[in-house]
C-alpha cells in the first residue's frame, strides 16, 4: 500500500465529532451512507448582506474563519458526503463570488467561499431540524472594510498546530530493499478539483485514476518501490508533497496532471513534461506554474506563516546534478510517450512548479493532454489510451534508472 503524509490547518469546534466520521474518501470506516449527507445548497441576499444555506440529514457542528489575499470564509466540519448539483459554487451571489467544497483530510470536510469584498460573518451555525424541514447549515455574511477584515483575519487565525494524520506502515521498514524508490503525485485531490472538462470530467479524478494504474504497472515489473502522494480523493497540499519525497529519498518524483485552456485562450492538445526553472520556458508555461502554485489557496490554507526557506532552497536547486536528471527523465518520457500519446508541439518545457522543487530528487511533471480538447479528453478517459501510455511512461523509467546505473558503475 501507498503512503500519504498530510497536515491541514483543520479544527473541529468539536474533535470528538470530527474523529467519528474519520474514513476514506467516502468513508473507509463506513459508507457514504452514514456519512452526513449535505444534499442543498443555495445563496440569498445582495452586495451588503448575503446567505448560504446547506441542507444536511443530521447536526454537525462547524468551524468558520476567515482568510485574506484573496478574501475567503473556510467552513471546516467532519466529514460529509457532499451531494450537491453539478456546477454547484461556480455562479455567486452578493458577497459571495463562488465556493467550492470537498475532503480535506481522512474524517474532515470543507468549503472554501470566495468573497467579492471583504465581509465578516454574522452566523455560522447549524440549526435543528424542524417542522418536516432538515438540519440546516446557515452561513451570514455583512459587507465590512479591509481594515476591519484584516484584524479579524489577525485574530481568528492564531491556531494551534495542524493536526496531523499517522502515515501507513513503510512498505521497506528494515531498509533491506535496495530498490529505487519512485514518488507517484496524483495532482489536486479533495476540495481542489483541478481543471475541468466541459461535459464535466474532473483532472483530479482523472490523474487519480491514470497514476494508480502506473503504480500498478512500475510494481509489476519488480524493479523499483513506489509510494504515491495520494492514492484517494484526498487533498494533499503542495509543501507536503516535496517534503513526502524528500523524507523517504525518493530516486524520482513523477507528478501526474491534465491542462486545460480558456476558450478565449483557443485551442490546443498533447501531452508535456515539464521540469523546474526560476525562468519559465514561455508565457504558457508561467501561467500553468502560477495556476498550479494555487492549490494551497484554493483549499483554504493560510500561507502566511510558512517558513521563509525559499532563498535557501532555490540556492540548493542550483545543483546541476538533480536539474540534469529531471530533464534526462523529461526527454525519455517524451521520447517514448510519443509512439502512444499525441504530444504539444514544444513537449519539453520548464516553469517554477512548487512541487518539483525537491533539490535532491529528480521531479518531473506530466500534463497528459488537455481536457478542454475533445481529442485528448477523449484519449484521457480511455481505458486503452491510459495502459498505453503508462506502458510508456514505465518504459521511460527503465531508460532513466538503466543510464543512472550504469554511470555510477563507470565512477
Amino acid at each position: 500500500m501507498s503512503v500519504r503524509a498530510v497536515s491541514l490547518a483543520f479544527f473541529f469546534s468539536a474533535m470528538v465529532v470530527g474523529t467519528a466520521y474519520a474514513a476514506g474518501s467516502t468513508g473507509a470506516a463506513g459508507s457514504a451512507d452514514e456519512l452526513p449527507q449535505a444534499s442543498g445548497v443555495r445563496l440569498a441576499g445582495d452586495d451588503g448582506q448575503t446567505r448560504l444555506i446547506v441542507d444536511l440529514s443530521r447536526k454537525i457542528d462547524v468551524r468558520a474563519f476567515v482568510l485574506a489575499n484573496p478574501y475567503r470564509v473556510v467552513i471546516d466540519m467532519p466529514q460529509v458526503a457532499f451531494q450537491f448539483p453539478p456546477r454547484a459554487g461556480e455562479a455567486g451571489r452578493g458577497l459571495i463570488k463562488a465556493f467550492r467544497f470537498g475532503l480535506v483530510m481522512q474524517g474532515g470536510s470543507r468549503m472554501v467561499i470566495d468573497l467579492a469584498r471583504p465581509a465578516r460573518i454574522e452566523q455560522a451555525a447549524v440549526i435543528d431540524a424542524a417542522n418536516e424541514q432538515p438540519a440546516r447549515l446557515v452561513l451570514e455574511l455583512a459587507a465590512t472594510d479591509r481594515d476591519a477584515f484584516m484584524r479579524t483575519v489577525a485574530v481568528e487565525n492564531r491556531i494551534p498546530e495542524p493536526r496531523r494524520l499517522a502515515p501507513r506502515p513503510e512498505p521497506n521498514p528494515n531498509g533491506d530493499d535496495l530498490r529505487p524508490l519512485i514518488v507517484i503525485d496524483p495532482g489536486h485531490g479533495g476540495i481542489d478539483n483541478g481543471t475541468r472538462a466541459a461535459s464535466g470530467e474532473m483532472e483530479k479524478t482523472i490523474v487519480l485514476e491514470f497514476s494508480l494504474l502506473l503504480r500498478d504497472k512500475i510494481e509489476k515489473a519488480g524493479k523499483y518501490r513506489v509510494l504515491m502522494t495520494r492514492d484517494d480523493d484526498t487533498f494533499v497540499p503542495l509543501g507536503e508533497r516535496v517534503q513526502f519525497a524528500r523524507a523517504h529519498q525518493a530516486s524520482l518524483f513523477i507528478s501526474i496532471h491534465a491542462d486545460a485552456l480558456r476558450r478565449r485562450e483557443g485551442d490546443a492538445q498533447g501531452a508535456t513534461v515539464y521540469t523546474l526553472s526560476e525562468r519559465a520556458s514561455d508565457a504558457r508555461a508561467a501561467r500553468l506554474a502560477e495556476a498550479e502554485n494555487q492549490a494551497d489557496s484554493i483549499a483554504g490554507m493560510d500561507l502566511s506563516s510558512e517558513p521563509k526557506d525559499v532563498a535557501g532552497i532555490l540556492i540548493d536547486l542550483a545543483r546541476r546534478e538533480t536539474k540534469t536528471f529531471s530533464l534526462q527523465f523529461a526527454r525519455a518520457v517524451v521520447g517514448h510517450l510519443k509512439s502512444a500519446a499525441r504530444l504539444h508541439h514544444n513537449p519539453v518545457k520548464s516553469a517554477g512548479f512548487v512541487v518539483l522543487k525537491a533539490p535532491d530528487v529528480p521531479s518531473v511533471l506530466i500534463e497528459l493532454g488537455y481536457v478542454s480538447n475533445k481529442s485528448d479528453l477523449k484519449s484521457l478517459i480511455s481505458p486503452e489510451w491510459r495502459d498505453r501510455a503508462a506502458d510508456c511512461i514505465v518504459q521511460a523509467v527503465d531508460a532513466f534508472f538503466t543510464t543512472r546505473l550504469a554511470g555510477k558503475g563507470q565512477n
